[in-house]
């Protein structure tokens, strides 16, 4: 009997080429970006659609018209998950897709679901340096990812739950890299390691990522915010973060930074940062969300790597 298979991708670049390598089965491609903005736990329902609506228009000015076609119809399909006999899910080692399998995960988990569902994650490649995501891979190497896709246990399933309501919650404290211990998630404690440190650093008032940004003008000569962000996509760690989304990064630290004889130059603000010797100003971010708690909620300490309420 042939086995009914519906998979869930990370995007529309993995999802064609499945599909193109006529993997056989059903495909459904989870089409949001939940490591920024504002997030509720019950994926779908109208809360949750207000709150991405609003973040996605305002951040990226989005057209949200079409967010049920695009978003909401996946889920739908999702949400037959009675109809398959197992379910795949194919998401990369990053926190950006992190975050969306565990919000996937947890969708599930609310409809109760008992089909085996099992997942398919890049990252360490034998042979390779660094880290590759799923759309980076030969052809050989993502069949071999598939044929030895892992089945999630009832404990991975339950702590993917616990992690998208602790992310959906106000209380990131919680969130720590321990909490993957014993999972099949390997590399969940690096993103949550990750996660920390989008919160600010206290005496910098940016965090690692936005630090990161202004060290690599001090070390290349880089002529313009698009080849910054050709720096920053390539040397980003666990974050996945797409052009988009470093590019809005970017401009948000344009006080720290300025163009000097056609470089960019680190100014005597963005020195003081990288020192960590100055604080900007109150009122000098715009606000933003992780989940269900605002960016300058926490500060980090990078001694400790643990973050506090402010």
């Amino acid at each position: 009997m042939t086995t009914k298979t519906l998979h869930i991708t990370n995007g529309d670049s993995l999802n064609d080429w499945l599909l193109k390598l006529q993997i056989k089965g059903d495909f459904a491609v989870w089409r949001e970006m939940l490591c920024e903005g504002k997030t509720t736990y019950k994926v779908g329902d109208q809360h949750f659609k207000n709150a991405r609506k609003a973040f996605l228009k305002e951040d990226y000015d989005i057209d949200t018209s079409r967010y049920d076609e695009i978003f909401g119809s996946q889920l739908e399909l999702i949400n037959n998950f009675q109809e398959y006999d197992e379910l795949v899910l194919w998401f990369e080692y990053d926190l950006f897709c992190h975050i969306n399998m565990m919000a996937c995960i947890s969708y599930l988990v609310q409809r109760e679901c008992k089909k085996p569902i099992y997942l398919v994650c890049s990252g360490r490649i034998s042979g390779e340096k660094e880290l590759k995501g799923l759309s980076e891979i030969t052809e050989k190497q993502l069949l071999d990812h598939y044929k030895s896709k892992v089945l999630l246990t009832g404990n991975d399933l339950l702590l993917s739950d616990k992690i998208w309501r602790l992310y959906c919650s106000d209380d990131h404290s919680q969130l720590q890299p321990i909490l993957a211990k014993d999972s099949s998630f390997i590399y969940l404690s690096n993103c949550i390691s990750a996660h920390k440190k989008r919160f600010p650093e206290e005496h910098s008032g940016l965090n690692t990522l936005e630090l990161h940004i202004l060290k690599l003008l001090k070390k290349h000569q880089i002529t313009s915010e698009r080849q910054l962000c050709g720096y920053v996509l390539n040397y980003q760690g666990y974050y996945g973060y797409g052009d988009t989304q470093i590019s809005k990064m970017i401009k948000r630290l344009h006080s720290y930074y300025e163009h000097k004889e056609g470089v960019l130059v680190v100014n005597q603000k963005g020195e003081n940062a990288i020192k960590g010797e100055q604080m900007p100003a109150p009122g000098l971010h715009k606000e933003c969300y992780f989940g269900g708690v605002s960016k300058y909620a926490y500060t980090y300490n990078k001694d400790s790597h643990q973050i506090t309420k402010v």
